[in-house]
């Protein structure tokens, strides 16, 4: 999905933006309508004018018929609005369709109704789905609902959104789809409108970023409509944004006379028999990260051959050579292609007790675990249960439900990554499209970075590279999954803006200085 963001300049620049629900944003309104102050219709204007800003650079073809598909409440305002402004701006096709499938009307509607109906734009009002009549305009513009609506579609309304749904129009959706949950679960059986692009007021609904939500929206823009910001930055609300200026409020640049042992050592303990590719882009991405030095845990002969001359400043250990001191170690990763097998490593390193081979990392390792590694805490829920604070685990999907149980959506998995984190006091990092970092102090931080193009083998085992990399450089385990996941997906952004339709794993290691060099 694409994003537009436009954050605005107040003297809270450094608190990440919070995603709030749509009761708060109507919060929000009314603040900004009560304090700026600003009247409700010049409010509505203002959104308007907003939405057409982004809508004409969608749509620059003045010749593009459009129908306008209105609600009577507020988000039908927004239409009525839309309408008008965009015959003022020489868009001669435009034909509205007030849709009167309940008795209430909004104030504000109704007096953008009266000025509409003062220009020459065509509208025509209904009372059934039945009476549409044709539309075949090349354009929809939905502002039927808005984000007020808390349960599914029924009636004229749900009849309405399957005949839209049934034709070939481009859907562009006013603040969101009508018939999508601002906030919640997503149900699959729910009737909602598929837009192609949806231009959301202010802030993007909670829901765009589950994946339950993508069959019904393809891209989201942001319109700032000015509503204040420092009212809505005191709402309470768990889920944040990542966005450039908070990477690069926590990112540290390089000082004149550091040198490599400034920026830490990680060890990576990956890889086997058939999977030593998972050790050698870990490896590769602490290195390409900024780790001063990289270890990895291999078995002599080809592997280590191998790994060194794909990355010949990356060194390797072997044996219990990489536990005689752990002190010079400042930041470990385990699991990516490590295997499960009855000769695996992992139960000597996570085991409850001090096994006799004695591998057993210490508790005040800065420790991030991947793949293997939690599948096997899946099997050993003791060892789950006894991980130091601060330990940054990364599962998928399926890794987080053997984790935590089997989960019927993405909001209900999110909801359990929200309490597992708080209780645990560890940072889970929930990748996706959109990944979620369950922070131990109640925070949800949304990566707003990454596309499709990324949808490969290795990512997890890049992205476990640089998280390990930055917290042996010294960086918190929030600091660290958060400048990870972010840098991770904006590597993998400047590839695909770079003309790759797909972006190999091995590819991404090579573009995360680049994308680092980005903050400054």
């Amino acid at each position: 999905m694409k994003r537009v963001a436009k954050a605005t300049l107040f003297c809270f620049l450094y608190i990440m933006r919070k995603i709030i629900t749509s009761f708060q944003m109507r919060e929000a309104d009314q603040y900004t309508i009560s304090h700026e102050p600003v009247s409700s219709i010049d409010l509505m204007e203002r959104a308007a004018i907003a939405f057409i800003g982004v809508f004409c650079e969608l749509v620059p073809d003045k010749h593009t018929a459009i129908l306008v598909c209105c609600g009577t409440g507020n988000n039908g305002g927004d239409g009525l609005a839309i309408a008008r402004l965009l015959d003022d701006r020489g868009y001669r096709h435009i034909r509205v369709l007030v849709l009167r499938f309940s008795k209430s009307e909004s104030p504000d509607f109704l007096k953008n109704l009266k000025r509409l109906k003062s220009s020459a734009v065509a509208v025509k009002e209904i009372s059934q789905a039945i009476e549409t009549g044709a539309m075949d305009e090349k354009v929809v513009i939905d502002a039927m609902l808005g984000s007020g609506l808390n349960k599914p579609l029924e009636g004229e309304w749900a009849k309405f959104v399957e005949q839209l749904n049934g034709r070939r129009s481009r859907v562009i959706a006013v603040d969101i789809p009508t018939g999508l949950q601002a906030n919640g679960q997503i149900q699959a059986s729910d009737n909602i409108l598929v837009a192609e692009t949806t231009i959301s007021f202010q802030r993007p609904k909670l829901s765009f970023f589950f994946p339950e939500s993508s069959p019904f929206l393809k891209n989201f823009y942001e319109a700032n409509i000015g509503l204040d910001e420092s009212f809505i930055q005191s709402l309470p609300s768990v889920y944040q944004l990542v966005e450039p200026v908070d990477v690069r409020t926590i990112f540290k640049k390089r000082l004149p006379f550091s040198h490599k042992g400034t920026y830490g050592h990680a060890l990576i303990i990956a890889g086997n028999k058939g999977t030593l590719g998972a050790a050698i882009l870990c490896s590769g991405a602490s290195l390409y990260a900024g780790a001063g030095l990289t270890t990895t845990l291999v078995k002599e002969g080809t592997a280590t051959v191998t790994l060194n001359q794909r990355y010949p400043e990356v060194m390797t250990t072997s044996g219990s050579e990489f536990s005689e001191n752990w002190n010079r170690w400042t930041a470990i990763a385990i699991g990516p292609g490590l295997g499960e097998g009855p000769d695996s490593i992992l139960p000597s390193l996570l085991a409850e007790k001090n096994s006799s081979q004695g591998f057993n990392i210490p508790k005040n390792k800065a420790l991030v675990i991947d793949a293997d590694g939690l599948n096997y805490l899946s099997k050993n829920k003791k060892v789950l249960d006894n991980l130091a604070p601060g330990t940054i685990l990364t599962p998928h999907m399926k890794e987080f439900d053997r984790l935590f149980g089997n989960h019927a959506s993405w909001w209900d998995r999110v909801q359990t990554a929200w309490k597992e984190a708080s209780n645990r006091k560890l940072v889970i990092v929930l990748k996706n499209q959109y990944t979620f970092i369950a922070l131990p102090d109640g925070r949800i931080l949304i990566n707003t970075t990454g596309n499709p193009a990324m949808a490969s083998g290795g990512m997890g085992d890049v992205l476990t590279g640089i998280i390990t990399s930055f917290r042996a450089q010294g960086y918190s385990a929030e600091e660290a999954a958060t400048l990870g996941c972010y840098l991770h997906g904006r590597a993998g952004d400047r590839l695909y803006h770079k003309g790759m339709a797909i972006v190999p794993a091995s590819k991404l290691i090579e573009e995360i200085p680049f994308a680092i060099g980005e903050l400054g």
